[in-house]
């Protein structure tokens, strides 16, 4: 098992990539602590996972709840291996129709959140451990609008290559993980019903040149390599799980014959 005795922290970890990831973590060993703000969906995720998962309740903007969370999940397993702040939310932000509490409350959460979030894990964690940020394709492909949910995810990955060189002198890794089109909950605002969402998926994958949108465990596997010793001498880096659209876009079916 590649991450036998090793514990984990995962934001957002009871829905789509991170629950995907912290059952994945699980199957590889790992004592895992998940955070969310929804506990109904917390407490089931933790009976699905298990006796190695600790679910907590906490607000990743929530600053103080995010830094007691992290005390908790490292009062119960330890010093901490692997931070995957996984947390983020979607938002329409189009020229000429947006509120400022929209925007502000994407970049909170998507790129303040995922900075306190790692300045409160940094005095448990172990020498030599890994984080992971969850970026996305939005922040390189200028989706009409997407303003704050680009800027906050293009934040993620400069903020990615800051901590890593902060956090070198320790040997912690920093690494992000930038998802395409996967089918998560991130939809559900977008696509409020399941033909909606069917629906979406089959206009968004022609624009993927792999033809289809990815799945929640794709991303998961990625995350898990980063975690692992298998990555260990990978930093700063940036890994992109989108089935081609941001290395090759023109081989999508949109562009086909």
């Amino acid at each position: 098992m590649r991450l036998a005795g090793k514990t984990a922290l995962i934001t957002g970890g009871n829905s789509g990539i991170g629950l995907a990831t912290a059952r994945l973590f699980v199957a590889e060993g790992a004592r895992v602590a998940i955070t969310g703000r929804n506990q109904a969906t917390l407490e089931a995720a933790a009976r699905e996972l298990g006796p190695n998962v600790l679910a907590i309740v906490a607000d990743a903007t929530d600053v103080a709840a995010t830094e007691q969370a992290v005390a908790q999940a490292a009062e119960k397993f330890g010093k901490l291996d692997i931070v995957f702040a996984n947390a983020g939310i979607s938002g329409n932000t189009p020229i000429g129709a947006t509120k400022l509490a929209v925007f502000e409350s994407v970049i909170r959460t998507n790129i303040t959140a995922v900075f306190f979030t790692v300045q409160a894990a940094v005095p448990h964690l172990r020498d030599g451990a890994s984080i992971i940020l969850n970026g996305s394709v939005i922040s390189v492909l200028g989706n009409p609008g997407y303003s704050a949910y680009a800027a906050s995810k293009a934040g993620v990955r400069a903020m990615a290559r800051v901590m890593a060189s902060e956090l070198s002198p320790r040997g912690i890794r920093v690494n992000l993980v930038s998802p395409g089109g996967t089918s998560t909950p991130i939809w559900n605002r977008t696509a409020p019903t399941p033909e909606a969402i069917v629906a979406l998926e089959n206009r968004v994958s022609k624009a993927i040149p792999l033809g289809r949108f990815g799945k929640p465990e794709e991303v998961a596997r990625t995350v898990l390599f980063l975690a692992s010793d298998d990555a260990s001498n990978i930093q700063g880096a940036e890994i992109f799980v989108d089935g081609g659209s941001t290395g090759s876009p023109a081989g999508a079916p949109i562009y086909r014959g």
